[in-house]
């Protein structure tokens, strides 16, 4: 795994290991690696490791053993959890933000795409198909940069600017998303029909279209975090 970067590094590392524990890396009844394994591998301190560790062990998904070290309990948080609930809540505020930016870039996205524009987001929604073959963390990577392109068509720097610190956040956020509702179980490609509904809406350059399509699916999954 690639080192993580600066940010809130325990909430990043709990994301990685929950992330390779869903995949089957570490099944549940599995052994965990030791805190030195676990910090060089995320390229992180061994405090951050302990944190994260807490982090999962609050949502069910990892038990400490006095002198037998950390254990798989389960391959995704408990729904009922506390700091799941948390986790949520967090997430619908970001999502409450995300609406405000979005929707309005998507809709001067399709007034303003230029032909440069919409093969960039064509490539970015190909690519965001071809990421359900991957982890989450790609998925979600691949989701982001369609977002981004979308919002680049928009032709607004402050715009660009917003999302370029959004983002970071956004993507942690999504991650933990994707592995507390198990959004990817049933379609590895979950949501790709509302996107490309999307980027027909740029392509056709119908602002209205392309505002209440990406509306009605960002406000979907604000409503489900909410009533988790």
């Amino acid at each position: 795994m690639p080192p993580l970067r600066p940010s809130p590094l325990a909430e990043q590392a709990a994301a990685r290991i929950e992330e390779q524990i869903r995949a089957g890396e570490w099944p549940v009844g599995g052994k965990l690696p030791g805190e030195v394994a676990l910090a060089k591998e995320l390229g992180v301190g061994r405090s951050t490791v302990r944190e994260a560790l807490r982090t999962l062990a609050a949502a069910g998904m990892v038990q400490s053993r006095q002198g037998s070290g950390v254990f798989v309990t389960s391959d995704r948080p408990t729904a009922g959890d506390w700091a799941t609930r948390l986790r949520a809540a967090e997430l619908a505020h970001v999502y409450e933000v995300r609406t405000m930016v979005e929707v309005q870039a998507a809709r001067l996205a399709a007034e303003r795409r230029t032909d440069a524009d919409l093969v960039t987001v064509d490539a970015a929604l190909a690519a965001r198909l071809a990421a359900g073959r991957a982890d989450d963390a790609g998925f979600v990577a691949a989701d982001i940069a369609l977002h981004t392109a979308i919002v680049a068509a928009a032709h607004n720097p402050v715009l660009d600017d917003l999302f370029a610190q959004f983002a970071p956040v956004l993507r942690d956020h999504l991650v933990a998303l994707v592995g507390l509702f198990g959004l990817r179980d049933v379609d590895p490609n979950q949501g790709y029909g509302s996107h490309e509904e999307l980027v027909r809406a740029l392509h056709d350059g119908d602002p209205e279209a392309a505002g209440r399509v990406l509306a009605a699916e960002l406000e979907a999954t604000r409503s489900r975090l909410l009533s988790s």
